[in-house]
């Protein structure tokens, strides 16, 4: 189904705002014809762009770092530390052991291999890290999350503010910590990148 957009005038007219719309209502609407619609107000698209100012921010600090040890991985040996150090002690030493093995490890493991930065599937990571995601049952029983669309047809400006002050939150406390003194320090940042780019 198509989607057009109008803007409101003065009297409650809506006029078209796009060419699509004017040529549908041209071509397509006999004078007097009656249409139904379910109308939603457009998001700020200033506030679209801002949002992509932000993820551009975080995406330009992020280095990655390989991956060859997995969350889960990591999980459990800090979990099997933290069970011997529980019943003979010495749980800061163990600590440090396993944290050198692991990075050890994830040496060997990662060799040859080189990490690519790629902004859509960073996108999906930060704004499944967000909530924003549905998640699915596979047919092997495990679980699969994929990012909810931020189109301005799916998501409203309640919703998207939601969205953007959680990615800021995930932003922060993964990757922008380390370079700004504060949150509003990152989020200023990133208007200086959205004023440049508009």
């Amino acid at each position: 189904m198509a989607q057009y957009s109008f803007v409101k005038a003065p009297g409650g007219v809506l006029i078209p705002a796009t060419p699509d719309a004017r040529e549908f209502l041209e071509k397509k609407v006999r004078m007097g014809g009656i249409l139904y619609a379910d109308f939603k107000q457009a998001r700020n698209p200033a506030f679209h762009r801002k949002f992509f100012a932000l993820l551009n921010l975080g995406f330009d600090y992020w280095q990655p770092s390989g991956g060859a040890i997995s969350p889960a991985d990591k999980k459990l040996v800090r979990g099997y530390v933290q069970l011997v150090a529980h019943y003979a002690g010495h749980g800061d030493t163990l600590q440090e052991l396993a944290d050198q093995y692991l990075r050890d490890e994830a040496e060997k493991r990662a060799g040859n291999i080189s990490a690519v930065k790629s902004f859509e599937a960073f996108r999906s990571w930060v704004t499944i890290e967000a909530g924003f995601y549905t998640e699915y049952q596979m047919p092997d029983g495990t679980t699969r999350k994929e990012p909810k669309s931020i189109s301005f047809a799916k998501m409203d400006d309640v919703e998207f503010s939601q969205l953007y002050k959680s990615v800021l939150d995930v932003l922060w406390n993964f990757i922008l910590f380390r370079t700004f003194p504060n949150q509003q320090a990152a989020e200023n940042a990133a208007s200086q990148l959205f004023s440049y780019a508009a």
